[in-house]
């Protein structure tokens, strides 16, 4: 059976904007300039915005708004961090202890302090997004059905108790999770050998093109000028260089993420090989009829995850179709970028082989397969810088957690930009440093050798029985600095 492949994301092929005049560009120095017109830099805008209804404020897009990850993703607008816990409590202590009088120890917060403000913060942009959504009557096809990790091996149960640890360490309440049995968790989604879950409440479903459309609407309709077909070259301070000619501003608030290396410029937090683009691919079924949903269940909308080393992730859609993602081929040779998202035939096979451990049962046919790239950094850590005296921002490296990270990144920036000490200044992904990625072709081989460990070790761990995760897999994590 055949089925789209590419052209973007299944989320942009159902509501494709409508065709709009090449918009010209503004001819007097900006306010506020947003490189990148996904969600990042469309909350930097709405925000702005808000508080400043006298700026003139133009957000410039290579292609379309949505195009990169912010069109292309899973739709979880999630409780999880954008970046690995344990690296930013580390890294907040060895701020304190280098000085104590600085910003980071005039916070008062030690490193699992300073995280679990973190979390509380994106808590809290969960709430506001859906209260955006509300306010400005966006129909992203929103549903806070929680999302839901499911062990099938005895190694993902163990994993599964190591994560509510975690949690219960870095910030997540009695209310934020609650552990299911395999007969709890088949009861919500019934998903085949599950043997228990954890249910995160917070999280909620959406659609990501919708969500970005619908915030595109609403800023055309306040004033807001916004440049699509409009690829920016060099970024220097107060002006961007595009191929359509130059754009000036005020601040300049650069929000590419996976695309980051498709400027130049002595850009804060993208200085050398900072972030890299890392693909991750989805399909999306034909939608399912009504005694398919009654064996499935899956009633709440929630989101679902598991515990493989190579996870998955997927959502209920509106119209009753299976959308589910994962990494295969992660990584192209020299950070080469998706295109419009054509996915490998291997890989729309592998998720394809996924979705029936899910639910052997299951007759589904593909209707769409796509990929994006999501922005990497060395130790899988997001980061937010602002340089002051170029009047040039920054936000980077969510790591495939940005529905919910973009939103705070956009808030976090504009009270860099305007000087202020709140805080969201003083969360513990400011000015996070995350090293340097390994030239060519060590970079490719290293990325592309992971994910295969952690193929292996799934394997094993299901083969063999294993009660714990396999050395292999903790040598895997160790290696590409994913372990808490």
């Amino acid at each position: 059976m055949s089925y789209l492949n590419g052209e973007a994301a299944h989320w942009l092929a159902q509501s494709p904007a409508e065709p709009t005049p090449l918009v010209p560009l503004p001819t007097e120095k900006q306010d506020l300039v947003i490189v990148g017109g996904g969600m990042t830099g469309l909350w930097s805008a709405y925000y702005a915005r808000r508080a400043h209804p006298e700026w003139s404020i133009t957000v410039i897009e290579a292609k379309h708004v949505g195009y990169g990850a912010s069109g292309r993703n899973g739709g979880w607008l999630s409780t999880l961090m954008p970046g690995n816990r344990a690296r930013f409590a580390e890294a907040v202590d060895r701020a304190r202890s280098a000085d104590p009088t600085g910003p980071v120890g005039s916070a008062g917060l030690d490193g699992v302090e300073s995280v679990r403000s973190f979390q509380s913060a994106l808590f809290d942009s969960i709430d506001e997004v859906l209260d955006v959504l509300d306010r400005e009557g966006i129909d992203a096809h929103q549903v806070r059905g929680g999302h839901l990790d499911v062990a099938q091996t005895q190694a993902g149960m163990a994993r599964l108790e190591e994560l509510v640890e975690a949690n219960e360490k870095y910030g997540y309440g009695p209310e934020d999770m609650e552990v299911l049995d395999a007969e709890q968790t088949r009861a919500r989604v019934n998903v085949d050998q599950a043997m228990g879950g954890v249910f995160v409440p917070g999280t909620a479903r959406i659609d990501p093109a919708l969500l970005v459309r619908g915030l595109a609407r609403v800023l055309r309709d306040r004033g807001v000028t916004i440049c699509e077909d409009t690829a920016a070259a060099h970024i220097s301070p107060g002006a961007v260089a595009t191929n359509r000619g130059p754009v000036s501003g005020e601040t300049i608030l650069v929000c590419l993420e996976g695309y980051s290396d498709t400027v130049t410029g002595d850009l804060p937090g993208l200085e050398g090989r900072q972030v890299i683009p890392v693909f991750s691919s989805m399909i999306a079924t034909n939608p399912l009829p009504a005694d398919a949903w009654a064996s499935i269940g899956w009633e709440g909308r929630e989101c679902l995850g598991d515990t493989a080393h190579t996870f998955i992730y997927a959502q209920r859609t509106a119209d009753d179709r299976i959308a589910i993602g994962g990494r295969g081929a992660p990584y192209a040779f020299r950070s080469g970028l998706p295109g419009a998202g054509e996915v490998p035939a291997e890989v729309v096979d592998l998720l394809r082989g996924r979705l029936s451990s899910l639910f052997p049962d299951l007759d589904f046919e593909v209707a769409h397969a796509w990929r994006g790239a999501l922005g990497v950094t060395r130790d899988w850590c997001a980061g937010i810088f602002f340089d002051q005296s170029q009047r040039i921002g920054v936000a980077r490296g969510y790591a495939g957690h940005g529905v919910t990270a973009t939103h705070l990144a956009a808030k976090t920036l504009l009270d860099r930009a305007a000087g202020a000490s709140t805080p969201l200044t003083a969360l513990p992904w400011n000015d996070h440093f995350s090293g340097q990625w390994e030239p060519e072709p060590i970079r490719w081989l290293g990325v592309r050798s992971m994910y295969k460990i952690f193929t292996v070790a799934d394997a094993w761990e299901k083969t063999a029985g294993a009660k714990r995760t396999s050395l292999l897999a903790r040598f895997g994590s160790h290696l590409a600095g994913l372990a808490e």
